[in-house]
């Protein structure tokens, strides 16, 4: 008898522990080894570790739950817990969040770190909470350069009439008319509309040339470096203030290390990654004439997009910041 009651404690212990863990479920749109899954990986290995497996992290990985913007929702209905997501696609959501993506802001990496995670940048952060998201940290996609399939392009006069893909972004769309390019807006991934010449080309960081293979369909680059694109790690707003304290501290905490873990990361790989893309034949323009290209999008902070009084006023912070 004591042994059929000792079982059935261990039974009932066992169980109310599986009970008992917590999962979060983390959307990025990318594939293993891109720039969002590094931070989702690492968030994982530290929450479990820290919360001594009183919580799980489930990450759902290449669009498998929809694109960025479906992914935004579902935070917001709570269907999932977090994500890291680009900036263009809270375009809609919160429009405070087009000032970092402001072309040619940042002169380098130390610059957009010291903005970001400091007072201007949690601005940002906790503007998100209007629209039910828990702004945590910016992680890093990186400066976006220009890869195309028709020509060498040096300045702006080249981008005339390229079809580029962009984000589903109105800031992104307007930054190529600018300069010239059919810009269109398409969800990712896009390999296939560029391999069948849908699009002419693509403008992203350069591990996405190295981890999505572009170097077999994309024959030039370009290093324009036309915006410094972070992620915006988020949570659900209401799920994030049900958690104890403690819990909310472990989690900011965790995905905070796990973005500066991929910062350093990103930034170690560059230069190998320019290496191998131009070992695999893509032709790279490592000094276009930015000047011509800023020049084409200086109007941009009196535009509509930045029309929004509160908007205008964090841009102005912010350019008067990075001088």
């Amino acid at each position: 008898m004591k042994k059929i009651i000792l079982v059935m404690l261990v039974l009932l212990l066992t169980f109310g522990t599986a009970l008992a863990v917590n999962t979060i479920k983390l959307g990025v749109v990318t594939k293993p080894g891109s720039a969002q899954n590094i931070v989702g990986q690492k968030f994982k290995e530290l929450v479990e570790k820290r919360s001594a497996g009183a919580f799980e992290v489930k990450i759902f990985h290449s669009a498998s739950i929809g694109n960025e913007t479906e992914i935004l929702q579902q935070i917001q209905m709570g269907t999932i817990q977090m994500g890291v997501i680009t900036g263009g696609p809270f375009d809609t959501i919160d429009p405070i969040v087009r000032v970092i993506n402001y072309p040619f802001l940042f002169k380098d990496y130390d610059q957009a770190d010291e903005i970001l995670d400091g007072p201007l940048g949690n601005e940002i952060l906790k503007s998100l909470e209007t629209s039910g998201f828990k702004g945590l940290c910016f992680s890093e996609n990186g400066f976006r350069n220009l890869t195309n399939n028709k020509q060498k392009v040096t300045s702006p006069q080249d981008v005339k009439g390229l079809k580029i893909r962009v984000m589903s972004s109105a800031l992104h769309k307007t930054i190529w008319q600018s300069l010239g390019a059919n810009p269109t807006p398409m969800p990712w991934p896009i390999y296939t509309e560029l391999e069948q010449g849908v699009i002419d080309g693509q403008e992203n960081p350069l591990w996405v040339m190295e981890v999505y293979k572009f170097y077999e369909i994309q024959k030039y680059m370009t290093l324009t470096r036309h915006v410094y694109s972070p992620h915006i790690d988020v949570a659900s707003l209401k799920w994030f203030n049900r958690l104890s304290p403690e819990n909310q501290a472990m989690v900011t905490g965790a995905i905070k290390d796990a973005a500066a873990f991929q910062r350093r990361d990103n930034r170690d790989k560059n230069a190998g990654r320019l290496a191998l893309l131009k070992e695999k034949g893509m032709q790279v323009v490592e000094t276009p004439d930015i000047d011509a290209f800023r020049e084409r999008v200086v109007g941009l902070k009196d535009m509509d997009l930045y029309k929004d009084a509160r908007v205008q006023a964090l841009l102005i912070k912010l350019l008067a910041a990075v001088k």
